[in-house]
């Protein structure tokens, strides 16, 4: 297997993070006179455990430079809310908490229709030596990062702080989980010792900058207090969807992250494995939101469930690489935990690089759950839901309606619902492609965690991506793994999670 580089030879000065996971998206130069190093902060959302931030700091101590932090907002992009800014918001709050006293410029921008945010990273970039920026896969960032690049004549590096496993280390698509896990086992080695900073400025001295200058500041101001609190008056100032309201439960922010974790790995882990799934008093550890927008990092996920079960990476059975449980000589809970953080997870990512045209596309699904799902394209539905009757929870089973209201109105949804709640989808839509698209459609309009490489990972699974064939064949599914409601009523209690979300039904 060979071992990705930099996708450019620079002259840039080395550090901050493995050469495995920079990658500069330009031939621009640095330039030594440039006035400061840019961070611009669009996915890895918070101030430590993050190999882009320390990256930057590295450029900027080794070429004698101050740190300016751009974390900017956007508002123009596909389903953007109040439910996603405010999440976001409340991130950014905590990083300008986080980042006083220290030897950088924080500098919050949010983009409103009076101070829209075109031109600002070309200006940045005219002054700047270097840009560093995140390496996200999916959504509409590799887009905008590369029209950044055409625009400016400086050096843009990409940094990859998505998974504890690079990215880029395998050099190919995992067609199943069980591949990609044999993969992450197998070279331990190569990844395990690489950890960001908990504390990225420790030991470090930068040159101090005050601002960004009067021409800037009154263009791009800075977010002020009530956007970064998540006003409710802020926000409806804002050309977003005010129809989905911010969840009244899940506050955003790595703090929030972190407590959430330390409630996880106190209180929920050594009951994950038999009860992650369980609907009501489950196990499973929330932290997906916080993932997604970069709140917390799996790193920090990870050393926290290491040093709770004392393991360091001598623990590790080779004899069970590839396997579920036992390679990690943890608990069960922390092996079947990190199974869902590092396997199922970090291969969404690996689609994403390798497949960036075609992860959310139908076609990208195995050539086997194309063909049966297209031999049994015309057998008739008992029932079929237009988008909007999914939306509203208008079916006729009570367990699918309380599962769409809860991801309405909170923003998430209970984990192995989701998996029934696809499965369904597909049974009541007039074609496997209608059911798809309704199924990403509802997953990032409403979902916290939408939009992400592990969330169309679950979608796609829905449809037979990293699962195999299943018999018996049946109607409308074929060989696609099936699921329904009643089989979820006997594994498991949800007479009060239907009652709890009942009410929130809309009526027709």
């Amino acid at each position: 297997m060979s071992t990705p580089s930099s996708s450019r030879d620079s002259d840039a000065p080395a550090g901050g993070a493995p050469p495995t996971r920079i990658r500069a998206i330009n031939d621009a130069p640095v330039r030594e006179e440039g006035e400061f190093v840019l961070y611009w902060m669009v996915a890895h959302r918070r101030p430590h455990w993050n190999f882009a931030l320390d990256r930057a700091v590295a450029l900027a101590e080794a070429l004698e430079k101050p740190l300016v932090v751009l974390e900017a907002l956007r508002h123009g992009y596909r389903w953007a809310c109040d439910r996603f800014h405010a999440f976001v918001l409340e991130g950014m709050a905590a990083q300008a908490d986080a980042f006083e006293g220290a030897p950088v410029l924080y500098y919050p921008f949010v983009e409103r229709e009076d101070a829209p945010g075109t031109g600002l990273i070309e200006v940045l970039a005219e002054r700047a030596a270097v840009i560093v920026s995140d390496d996200y896969p999916a959504f509409f960032l590799p887009q905008m990062h590369r029209a950044a690049a055409e625009k400016i004549a400086v050096r843009l590096e990409l940094v990859d702080s998505n998974g504890v496993v690079p990215m880029r280390l395998p050099d190919t698509i995992f067609s199943r989980a069980y591949d990609f896990r044999r993969f992450l086992h197998k070279n331990l080695d190569a990844w395990v010792d690489d950890f960001p900073r908990e504390a990225p400025f420790e030991g470090v001295t930068l040159r101090a900058i005050e601002g960004l200058g009067e021409a800037i500041e009154s263009r791009w101001p800075r977010a002020d207090e009530s956007l970064l609190s998540a006003d409710r008056d802020a926000l409806a100032a804002l050309p977003i969807d005010h129809s989905i309201a911010p969840s009244e439960e899940l506050r955003g922010g790595w703090e929030k992250a972190e407590q959430r974790l330390k409630t996880f790995v106190d209180w929920r882990l050594d009951r994950y494995t038999d009860d992650r799934n369980e609907v009501e008093d489950g196990a499973a550890s929330g932290l997906s939101p916080y993932l997604h927008f970069g709140h917390i990092s799996p790193h920090a996920i990870f050393r926290a469930v290491a040093e709770r079960e004392g393991w360091s990476p001598s623990d590790a059975n080779p004899k069970h690489a590839s396997k579920r449980a036992g390679f990690w000589g943890m608990s069960p809970g922390a092996e079947s935990f990190l199974d869902e953080l590092l396997s199922w997870r970090e291969v969404g990512f690996n689609r994403c690089v390798f497949d960036p045209e075609g992860y959310d596309r139908y076609e990208s699904l195995p050539d086997w759950a194309q063909q049966t799902l297209a031999e049994h394209r015309d057998d008739a539905r008992e029932h079929l839901y237009t988008l909007e009757e999914f939306a509203a929870g208008h079916t006729h089973d009570e367990l699918w309606n309380a599962a769409q209201m809860e991801l309405v109105h909170r923003g998430v949804m209970h984990n192995y619902l989701r998996m029934l709640w696809g499965k369904k989808i597909l049974h009541w839509s007039e074609s496997p492609e209608e059911a798809l698209a309704i199924m990403i459609e509802l997953n990032n309009r409403y979902a916290i965690d939408g939009r992400d490489p592990n969330s169309y990972s679950g979608i796609f699974w829905v449809l037979g991506r990293y699962d195999r064939a299943w018999g018996p064949e049946r109607e409308i599914f074929g060989k696609i793994r099936y699921m329904t409601s009643d089989s979820t009523r006997r594994k498991m209690k949800v007479d009060g999670y239907i009652e709890r979300w009942a009410a929130e039904v809309e009526d027709a």
